[in-house]
């Protein structure tokens, strides 16, 4: 009876360890392990998402510095998809090899704005594969009060005449390649010719020098920009496309504007980390979030819009007006995204920024 029972002990044993084993595997295949931006995974979004799939998302936020720094530590381990800007991807890739490339017959291309979609593809490349796919985007462009400034359409109108003392910029890169535009040059296609690059940055050093007149400060705080705006201080200032929906609900003659030459954008991706784990249940976050009804929750909680087709028609009635007035497709598909910077340009931006500032 005790070898019987033994027996039957050690096949119970075997029996429970199997299904330990094989229950372990699929709890880890029920289980995507995202790293995010804060309001890119909101709760109710997670809870749908669980409902229709059954697969739990284990949230960690995080930002490009913090994305890359994990996965480095890793090889790549350790999440499932990460959210990277696109600006962020190739180099990271080319330098610690901690992301797969995308499969891009598993996503729903078609739920995609194709314009964002192509760009993203084109920004993510790297040798020959894609490596990342948009989600959340966002711009600067213009912040006008069309009552005061109705003739300001692109970053040069701000140094118009009319405005002397009456506009507002940073003296950051956004603003070196956002003029650069506006005069009808091409600085991203300058990126990989430093020579070609400083002749651009020659042309609007001398731009900005001349156009110091007009500008009331340059502010540094987004804050701070609001309150000029509030105060009709200026009445026209180079800044983000949020802050100009925001005084747009206070000041109803204020809003954003995206210039002739196309607004600047960035877009936060999908990318899988290269040891990712739930590669299947990754794609079907995608093609999940992506969906305009779901976009538009995300949309809700992290105060951006996505690159989801049609999603700003689920948004509430204020936004969506917002959005639609600011960005008609045209002008979507005129938004000039920022790709990888070359090593060195920071650099040479830099030190035109610094002449500019002291200049008299």
């Amino acid at each position: 009876m005790k070898i019987s029972y033994g027996v039957r002990t050690g096949s119970v044993a075997l029996l429970t360890s199997a299904l330990v084993l094989f229950g372990a595997g699929t709890v880890k295949a029920e289980t995507l392990r995202l790293l995010t931006w804060g309001g890119y995974a909101p709760d109710d979004v997670v809870a749908a998402f669980k409902a229709e799939t059954g697969i739990d998302v284990e949230v960690t936020k995080s930002n490009n510095e913090e994305m890359i720094s994990k996965l480095r530590a890793t090889g790549g381990s350790g999440f499932d998809l990460a959210q990277p800007s696109q600006d962020r991807i190739t180099g990271a890739q080319a330098e610690y090899d901690i992301y797969k490339p995308m499969d891009l017959s598993q996503i729903d291309s078609a739920q995609f704005i194709a314009s964002m979609l192509e760009a993203t593809k084109a920004n993510t490349t790297l040798n020959g594969k894609v490596y990342g796919v948009p989600h959340v985007w966002g711009t600067s462009g213009l912040v006008v009060n069309r009552k005061a400034a109705g003739d300001v359409k692109d970053y040069t109108d701000l140094c118009n005449a009319s405005y002397k003392g009456k506009v507002s910029y940073r003296l950051k890169r956004p603003t070196l390649i956002g003029f650069a535009f506006a005069m009808g040059m091409d600085p991203f296609a300058a990126y990989g010719d430093k020579a070609k690059y400083g002749a651009i940055l020659d042309k609007v050093e001398k731009k900005l020098i001349s156009c110091k007149g007009n500008v009331k400060t340059y502010w540094s705080g987004g804050d701070a920009l609001l309150n000029l705006m509030r105060s009709d201080e200026i009445v026209a200032a180079m800044a983000w496309d949020t802050g100009g929906w925001k005084l747009n609900n206070e000041k109803p003659d204020v809003t954003f504007v995206a210039p002739k030459s196309g607004a600047l954008g960035w877009i936060d991706t999908f990318a899988l980390p290269r040891k990712t784990k739930a590669e299947a249940a990754a794609y079907k976050w995608i093609n999940f979030v992506m969906r305009p009804e779901i976009a538009a929750k995300i949309t809700a909680a992290a105060g951006n819009f996505t690159a989801s087709k049609g999603a700003d028609a689920h948004a509430e009635a204020k936004l969506k007006t917002q959005f639609q007035d600011s960005f008609p497709q045209a002008a979507i598909d005129n938004i000039k995204w920022y790709p990888p910077v070359p090593p060195g340009l920071e650099d040479m931006e830099g030190k035109v920024l610094d002449r500019i500032k002291a200049a008299n």
